[in-house]
C-alpha cells in the first residue's frame, strides 16, 4: 500500500530491522558476537537517533541476541528516547572529560555486559571526533576482548539505498527544487548571495512543514530544514569550486553557482545549477554549453555493468576531445546518502561497480580562471535498467537566465 504524503519523510521501524538484520548477516560472517559503533551516522542509520557529535563520546553496542545499549553524556539522556525506541539500556556519565574519564567508564560497562569474547568495532578508538576528544584506542581498556575491525564493512552496507531511502532523497529534492525556484525568482542585481539565500531557504521550509505536517523532524543541525545557497559562487569566484564568499552583491553580468537540498530523515541529495544575470556573453554561452555536453557524457556513461572509473574516463575523454582537461578540477561525481560525499566515486581510481541501488551526485565541472565555473550537479540513482535521473530542475542555458 502506497505510503501517506505526511509519512513520506518517516521510516517505518521494519526500515532500521532490515539495516540490523544486515548487521547481524555481517557479525556472523566476521565470527563476532556484538559491535562497537562510534560514529553518529552509524547510530542514524541502525536505530534512527540522531545525535549531535561533539568532544563527548558515545557508541552503541549491538549484540546477536539483539541488544542494543546506548553509552554516552547525558545530554542525551531524554532525547535518545523520543527519537527511537529500539535502545534497550542507555548508561550516561555527566561531561567530558570528567572525574572518570569516559574511556574508563565505557570499558568498565562494557565489562559488566559480560559480551563473548569476540567484539566487531567501527573504529579502534573510543570516540574518532574533531572535536578535541582525546583518549587511547579501544583494545587499552579492553584487553581481554578480541577486536575485529569492521568499519570499513559496515560503511558497506550503507552503499545501496533501500526503497525508502531512495523516496527520502527524492523527497529532499522536491524542496530542494522548490528553494532553488526561490533562488532563482530572488537574485537580482546588487542584491548580497546570504539575503537571497536565507529569503529562499525560509520561504522554502516554511512550505515543507506546512505540508509535511508536525510529525516532520528535522535530523540535521541546520538553520532551516531546506537550504538554498551559492557559497561564494558568483562572478569570477565561480571558477573556484570551493569558494566560501564573494564579498560583495551579485551584478549584472555575473555567472552563478547554486546548491540546494532539504533535510529529510537525515539525508541528502544534490542539485547545483548555474544560473546568469543578464544574458550571458559568447564565451559564457559555449562553455556553458560543452558543461551540459560533459555532464550528458557522464549521465551516459552510467549504464548496468559501468564502473565509476568509467565514467570519469568518459569525461576525460571528452574534456580531452575539446581542449577542456586544463579546466578540470575534481572527478565527476560520487555517492550520497547520510552523508554528503559517500563512496563509492565517480573517479578513474575507483573500480567499484556501479550497483542497483546507489545514489550519486554528477556533476564534472568546467573552471575558467577570470570567467568563472560551469557545474551542474544531479542526483542519479541506479536502477536494475539503468539510472534515473532524480533531480529534475531546468538545465538549458536559457532556462537559467535572470532577466
Amino acid at each position: 500500500m502506497p505510503r501517506a504524503v505526511e509519512e513520506l519523510h518517516k521510516f517505518p521501524k521494519e526500515e532500521y530491522l532490515e539495516r540490523i538484520e544486515k548487521l547481524m548477516g555481517l557479525m556472523e560472517e566476521k565470527g563476532v558476537d556484538s559491535v562497537y559503533l562510534s560514529s553518529g551516522i552509524s547510530f542514524a542509520y541502525f536505530t534512527g537517533f540522531a545525535y549531535l557529535a561533539t568532544e563527548r563520546p558515545a557508541c552503541m553496542i549491538i549484540t546477536k541476541k539483539g541488544g542494543i545499549t546506548f553509552m554516552g553524556p547525558s545530554v542525551e539522556k531524554d532525547h535518545l528516547f523520543s527519537q527511537t525506541d529500539l535502545v534497550s539500556e542507555i548508561r550516561t556519565y555527566l561531561d567530558y572529560p570528567g572525574d572518570e574519564h569516559p574511556e574508563v567508564l565505557f570499558s568498565r560497562w562494557i565489562k559488566e555486559l559480560k559480551l563473548p569474547s569476540r567484539m566487531g568495532v567501527e573504529s579502534m578508538q573510543f570516540y574518532p571526533s574533531a572535536y578535541g576528544y582525546e583518549g587511547p584506542e579501544i583494545r587499552e581498556g579492553l584487553p581481554d576482548l578480541t577486536l575485529v575491525p569492521m568499519g570499513s564493512d559496515i560503511y558497506r552496507l550503507r552503499r545501496i539505498k533501500s526503497d525508502n531511502e531512495i523516496e527520502a532523497i527524492r523527497e529532499t529534492i522536491k524542496w530542494g527544487n522548490l528553494a532553488h525556484t526561490y533562488l532563482q525568482d530572488y537574485s537580482a542585481d546588487r542584491r548580497y548571495e546570504f539575503e537571497v539565500s536565507v529569503e529562499a531557504s525560509l520561504e522554502a521550509s516554511i512550505a515543507m512543514k506546512r505540508t509535511l505536517g508536525k510529525s516532520y523532524t528535522q535530523k540535521r543541525f541546520l538553520s532551516t530544514p531546506v537550504e538554498a545557497v551559492f557559497m561564494g559562487q558568483l562572478g569570477e569566484h565561480s571558477a573556484y569550486p570551493h569558494s566560501i564568499s564573494a564579498d560583495r552583491p551579485m551584478k549584472h553580468g555575473d555567472i552563478l553557482g547554486t546548491w540546494a537540498y532539504a533535510d529529510v530523515e537525515g539525508y541528502f541529495s544534490e542539485l547545483e545549477r548555474n544560473m546568469f544575470l543578464g544574458e550571458p556573453d559568447p564565451k559564457t554561452y559555449e562553455f556553458h554549453q560543452l558543461l551540459l555536453k560533459l555532464q550528458q557524457t557522464a549521465f551516459d556513461a552510467i549504464v548496468p555493468g559501468a564502473r565509476g572509473s568509467d565514467v570519469d574516463r568518459a569525461v576525460h575523454k571528452f574534456a580531452k576531445d575539446h581542449d577542456l582537461e586544463k579546466y578540470l578540477r575534481h572527478h565527476s561525481g560520487h555517492n550520497i546518502g547520510l552523508e554528503m560525499h559517500e563512496a563509492p566515486f565517480l573517479d578513474v581510481g575507483d573500480h567499484t561497480p556501479i550497483m542497483p541501488g546507489m545514489v550519486f551526485s554528477v556533476e564534472p565541472g568546467i573552471y575558467v580562471p577570470k570567467l568563472g565555473g560551469f557545474r551542474h550537479s544531479d542526483t542519479v540513482a541506479m536502477r536494475e535498467d539503468g539510472p534515473e535521473i532524480l533531480t529534475y530542475y531546468p538545465r538549458e542555458t536559457v532556462e537559467l537566465i535572470i532577466e
